[in-house]
């Protein structure tokens, strides 16, 4: 059996690493490059590290930023954020990272993952799925023009069966967000997860924004759902409070990698003392 990772992550919004919960009211959590030497020394097993509101604001990720975490961490490293074009992934892997994420840029033309993958390799390219439970009364943004196709019809969110369905109950489906969580799109996140497979993405960064931040665990059946209908790797993220979560994650949610951020970055826990109770628990990981 491959090992399970474990991979911090750094959230980044003008070159400071900060959090918050729901994607939102986010607090200052120190100096990326500081965290990530940090990380590496504790043995963790990859970085992420997203350029939250690159996207929203329109420009491109700091650049400078990546290159000196790359040149500080022997870790594979992740970087998503802003990436609009073939081009700024060529920028993000000349800068040093391993992997881009792309999350806004596949939603407004989901072709550009299958060229980023042909260009690049499928093993570089990760797609973030950010992903919410749906609710009768939720609002979404218009969808971008490419929504006319046939590609429609295959990821559109069915929402006529949610009439009926009383809040605060939800059925099990679950829409995606882009822009750093603030736009909603009619998009069922399972079936978007698996177009993006069929197209070349070679991971699924999903995050569970219902469960972003509260420590309360990830959304087990959300995650469970993907990891079962994609065969590429699910990197859980959004939720961990606890060691047991961690492995609530990669066991019953059957997740190849298991992300957090709050747990680590205030040292609640370090890396070496997660994977040691991974392994007292019967789960596979990199002593």
């Amino acid at each position: 059996m491959l090992a399970k990772r474990i991979i911090p992550c750094l959230d980044v919004r003008d070159g400071r690493v900060v959090k918050g919960v729901n994607f939102q009211n986010l607090t200052d959590a120190g100096d990326p490059v500081e965290n990530a030497k940090f990380y590496d020394e504790q043995g963790a097993d990859e970085l992420v590290f997203l350029d939250i509101t690159a996207s929203h604001e329109k420009r491109k990720i700091i650049l400078d930023v990546v290159a000196r975490t790359a040149d500080d961490v022997f870790m594979p490293l992740t970087v998503g954020g802003g990436i609009k074009t073939l081009d700024d992934i060529r920028d993000l892997l000349n800068s040093g990272c391993d992997k881009v994420s792309i999350n806004t840029t596949a939603v407004i033309n989901p072709y550009f993952i299958k060229e980023a993958a042909e260009r690049f390799g499928s093993q570089c390219i990760v797609v973030a799925v950010d992903a919410k439970r749906v609710r009768p009364d939720m609002a979404y943004e218009p969808e971008e023009p490419w929504f006319g196709d046939e590609f429609l019809k295959e990821v559109m969110l069915d929402l006529s069966p949610l009439a009926p369905c009383p809040l605060p109950l939800a059925p099990l489906n679950w829409a995606i967000s882009t822009h750093g969580g603030r736009k909603m799109r009619l998009i069922d996140a399972v079936k978007w997860a698996k177009k993006m497979e069929e197209l070349g993405a070679g991971e699924i960064l999903l995050t569970s924004m219902d469960r972003d931040g509260t420590k309360d665990g990830y959304d087990i059946e959300l995650t469970r759902t993907i990891a079962e209908t994609v065969s590429i790797p699910v990197v859980a993220s959004g939720g961990v409070g606890t060691l047991e979560h961690l492995r609530e994650g990669l066991v019953e949610g059957k997740a190849d990698a298991a992300l957090a951020a709050s747990i680590f970055h205030y040292r609640e826990y370090t890396i070496k003392e997660a994977k040691e109770y991974l392994k007292t628990k019967g789960v596979p990981v990199r002593l």
